[in-house]
């Protein structure tokens, strides 16, 4: 029993270092092969013309056919995009549109920063 381990322990050390070298040239062969890409080929640029600007609606349709969630958020961009293009319209409704931002964003933070709190004791301090 005892010389047919010693005789396996002498065979398996040459056989683990031949497949650790065949391991690693082997792994070395694949170093260099080019990997898939994902990204857009040729054939795929010519199936959509250049010159093609899909609508609003049919934006919000392809959202809505990856998924329900990717349409609201869709509609809703759209929705923003519409209202920030008539308040650009104007210096009164930009001024306006900011004024809304500034109370959504104050309303949306209810804790005050320390601006806002050195602002309060700089109006106390100074009588404002």
């Amino acid at each position: 029993m005892q010389r047919i381990l010693s005789s396996l322990k002498q065979i398996s050390r040459p056989i683990l270092v031949l497949s650790l070298m065949v391991f690693v040239s082997l792994s070395g062969l694949f170093i260099f092969t080019q990997l898939p890409s994902y990204a857009t080929t040729l054939e795929e640029l010519k199936l959509i013309p250049p010159d093609y600007r899909p609508t609003s609606q049919e934006k919000i349709d392809r959202a809505y056919e990856y998924n329900r969630a990717a349409g609201i958020r869709e509609e809703e961009r759209q929705e923003a995009y519409e209202q920030a293009v008539k308040d650009a319209e104007s210096l009164e409704t930009m001024e306006k549109a900011y004024e809304r931002n500034l109370k959504a964003e104050r309303k949306g933070n209810s804790q005050p920063n320390l601006l806002d709190k050195a602002e309060e004791i700089v109006d106390k301090v100074t009588g404002n």
